[in-house]
C-alpha cells in the first residue's frame, strides 16, 4: 500500500495555511416525507478543511442530511448554502453542476457498473466532469493502491477494492468536499482501516470530508462529531 501511505497532495486542494471558511452552511433546514419529518430545524456549519462525522440512531436522519448536502435531495424548508451556493433555489439541473463541480459521494453500496472494469468506472465519472483520461484515471487507481486491478471488472474485486475504486471515481474530479455513507459498513477490518486511513490523508491534505457512520472508533477518529436524535442535531 505504498501508494496509499506515500500519495502525493492533489492539485486543488485547500491547506492549512489557508484562512478557513465555511462551506457548509444549513439554517433551520426541514425534511418532511408526508407526516413524517426526517429533518426537524437542523442548524450546523461546517468550515474548508474539517472533518466531520455525522452520527445517530438508526432513523435519526442521518442519511436524509447527506442526500440533501450531496444535491440528491431538496429540503422542504430553510436554507443550505453549499460553498455560498443556495441549492434549494437551483433546479435539478442546476443542483446536478453543483454536485459534479464540487462533491465527491462515496456509498456503503459500491454502485460500480459491472461490465466496465476498473478505471473505466473511473473515467466514466470523468467522461460526466469534462473528458475522460485514462492516465489521470489510472493515476488516481495508483492513489488508493488499486493499480494492479485496474482493469478488473467489480465482480473480480474484493469489497474493500471496490469501495477503493469509488474513492478514486469520487476524487477524479477534485472535489473540494467529499461525502460519505457508512462507507465503511460492508468492510472488514483491515479494508475498513484501508479505507479510514485514506480518508485521514485527504483530510491532512485540507479536503473537506463529511463521514455518516454508526462506528463510534470511527467518529472519534474524525475532528468533530454532529449527533441527530430525531432529525435534530444534540447539543
Amino acid at each position: 500500500m505504498d501508494a496509499l501511505a506515500e500519495g502525493m497532495p492533489m492539485e486543488g486542494c485547500a491547506t492549512y495555511g489557508a484562512p478557513a471558511r465555511d462551506v457548509i452552511e444549513i439554517g433551520g433546514l426541514y425534511k418532511r416525507f408526508g407526516a413524517v419529518t426526517a429533518l426537524d430545524g437542523v442548524d450546523l456549519t461546517i468550515r474548508a478543511g474539517e472533518f466531520v462525522a455525522i452520527m445517530g440512531p438508526s432513523g435519526s436522519g442521518k442519511t436524509t442530511l447527506l442526500n440533501i448536502l450531496s444535491c440528491l435531495d431538496t429540503p422542504s424548508e430553510g436554507r443550505y448554502l453549499l460553498d455560498g451556493i443556495e441549492t434549494a433555489t437551483l433546479d435539478g439541473k442546476a443542483q446536478a453542476v453543483v454536485r459534479r463541480e464540487k462533491i465527491g459521494l462515496v456509498f456503503q453500496q459500491f454502485h460500480l457498473i459491472p461490465y466496465l472494469s476498473a478505471v473505466e468506472n473511473v473515467m466514466l465519472a470523468q467522461h460526466y466532469h469534462s473528458v475522460a483520461d485514462r492516465d489521470e484515471a489510472m493515476a488516481a487507481l495508483e492513489r488508493v493502491g488499486l493499480g494492479p486491478r485496474a482493469q478488473h471488472l467489480p465482480s473480480q474485486l474484493s469489497g474493500g477494492e471496490q469501495q477503493r475504486a469509488c474513492i478514486a471515481r469520487a476524487l477524479i474530479n477534485e472535489p473540494a468536499i467529499v461525502l460519505a455513507d457508512e462507507p465503511t459498513g460492508n468492510l472488514d477490518e483491515k479494508n475498513e482501516e484501508l479505507v479510514m486511513a485514506l480518508f485521514q490523508q485527504l483530510h491532512a491534505e485540507g479536503r473537506t470530508l463529511v463521514l455518516v457512520t454508526h462506528n463510534p472508533e470511527l467518529g472519534a477518529r474524525t475532528q468533530r462529531i454532529i449527533r441527530l436524535n430525531h432529525g435534530r442535531v444534540e447539543a
